[in-house]
C-alpha cells in the first residue's frame, strides 16, 4: 500500500514530534490531560526553530514535512488554545451533565475574527474565546497554505449550527445514558470537546492537502485526498 508520504521525513527524530502523545486516545478527558503536555512541548520546539511553523509552511524536505505530520500538527496549533485556558474546568467539555450549560454560554457569545486572545478568567466565557480562536487560526492556515477558500466559508457560523443540533441532541430523554454507550463503544457522542476536535480534523485536514499540492503532482495530490479519512488520524495508534 502506498504510504503517500505519510512516513517520517526523519526516522531517527519521534522525540522531535510533540503531538505524538495525543495518538490512540480515545477519552475525552484523556486527550484534554494530552493536551495539556503537548502544547508547550510544540511551541517550544517552534520557538527553537526545531520546526517550521505554522506546519503548513513547511516542505516535504523539512522535519515532519509529511502530509500526515502537517495534518496532525495543524489541528493541534488550532486545539492549543483550550489548554491556554488559565482556569481549567474541562467538565465544561467533556461531561455529559454540563454540556447543556457550556452550549449555552457559547451560543450566547459573540463570535470574535482573532487568534491572539485575551482570557477573562471566567472558563465558561474562556472556553469559547479559545474555540472561536482555534477556528479563526484554521482561517489564517488557509490564506497561507491556498486552501480552498469554499471549505472554509462561514467557518464560525457553520460550527455555531453545529453547537445548535448538539443542544438539542443533549435535550433529548435519555442523552446522558446513550453519551455514556457511546463512549463505551469508543464513539464520539456530541460532547463539545469532540466537536471542535472533529471540525479541527477536517480544516486541518484541507490545509494539509493544500500545503501538500505546493510539492506534489495533482494526480498525487487526487490520490492523497481519495485515502485520507478524517478518522485515520486518530486511527493510527
Amino acid at each position: 500500500m502506498a504510504n503517500f508520504g505519510w512516513t517520517r521525513v526523519n526516522k531517527s527524530a519521534p522525540a522531535e514530534d510533540a503531538a505524538v502523545d495525543l495518538r490512540g486516545l480515545t477519552d475525552p478527558l484523556a486527550i484534554l490531560a494530552a493536551l495539556d503536555k503537548v502544547v508547550p512541548r510544540y511551541l517550544d520546539l517552534a520557538d527553537n526553530n526545531v520546526l517550521v511553523y505554522p506546519a503548513c509552511k513547511r516542505k516535504p524536505t523539512d522535519l515532519l514535512g509529511d502530509i500526515r505530520a502537517i495534518w496532525e500538527h495543524t489541528r493541534l496549533e488550532a486545539l492549543r488554545y483550550v489548554p491556554m485556558v488559565p482556569r481549567q474546568d474541562t467538565a465544561l467539555l467533556a461531561d455529559p451533565a454540563r454540556q447543556a450549560e457550556m452550549i449555552d454560554a457559547f451560543l450566547r457569545q459573540q463570535p470574535h475574527d482573532k487568534t491572539v486572545v485575551d482570557f477573562t478568567g471566567k472558563p465558561i466565557e474562556d472556553y469559547g474565546i479559545a474555540i472561536y480562536a482555534g477556528l479563526n487560526w484554521l482561517n489564517h492556515c488557509c490564506s497561507i497554505s491556498g486552501a480552498d477558500p469554499q471549505k472554509f466559508s462561514g467557518t464560525l457560523r457553520n460550527f455555531r449550527k453545529v453547537m445548535v443540533v448538539a443542544r438539542q441532541w443533549w435535550a433529548l430523554d435519555g442523552a446522558a445514558e446513550r453519551c455514556a454507550q457511546m463512549l463505551a463503544a469508543r464513539e464520539r457522542p456530541p460532547l463539545v470537546f469532540f466537536l471542535l476536535w472533529a471540525e479541527c480534523t477536517s480544516l486541518a485536514r484541507e490545509v494539509a492537502l493544500a500545503a501538500y499540492a505546493s510539492a506534489a503532482a495533482d494526480e498525487s495530490v487526487a490520490r492523497v485526498r481519495s485515502a485520507l479519512d478524517p478518522e485515520d488520524l486518530d486511527a493510527q495508534g
